[in-house]
């Protein structure tokens, strides 16, 4: 199996580690020293517990949430996936108290792979606006 076929796999098992909250699935995918910038803490997170607890976040205000790969590509050192994301607001978020509205979102993250396999780094775009706009807590820019 080539390495970019690993990586496309790593992937898939990540998937199911978010989905599932295991930390223990988390900590074997993610580097331990993986590094991540994240709007709920004013600190950096690291590892597998540090990428969850972004997760967990996300929980106390989608306690549904669920993320399904629509596509993914991928090469010796990074995997690109894109994603749908789906759930219902049913917690306080952002100060926004539940709406009780289902939502559902496309957003793209690349996932940067170090020489053991192990997932170094997550670049996302936008994902966040999508969720925002599918709740109406801002609106769609006008084209």
């Amino acid at each position: 199996m080539s390495t970019a076929d690993q990586n496309k796999n790593s992937i898939l098992k990540f998937r199911d580690a978010i989905n599932s909250c295991d930390e223990n699935l988390a900590n074997e995918l993610i580097d331990s020293k993986a590094e991540f910038a994240s709007l709920v803490s004013p600190e950096k997170l690291y590892g597998g517990s540090g990428y969850l607890s972004v997760v967990k976040f996300m929980r106390k205000s989608f306690s549904d949430i669920h993320w399904e790969i629509e596509d993914l590509v991928g090469d010796e050192d990074k995997v690109a996936v894109s994603w749908t994301c789906s759930g219902t607001h049913d917690g306080e978020f952002m100060g926004n108290p539940a709406t009780g509205k289902k939502f559902e979102f496309s957003c793209m993250n690349f996932y940067y792979f170090n020489r053991e396999g192990k997932i170094v780094n997550d670049v996302a775009a936008q994902g966040l606006i999508g969720l925002l706009q599918s709740l109406g807590m801002i609106q769609q820019p006008n084209m």
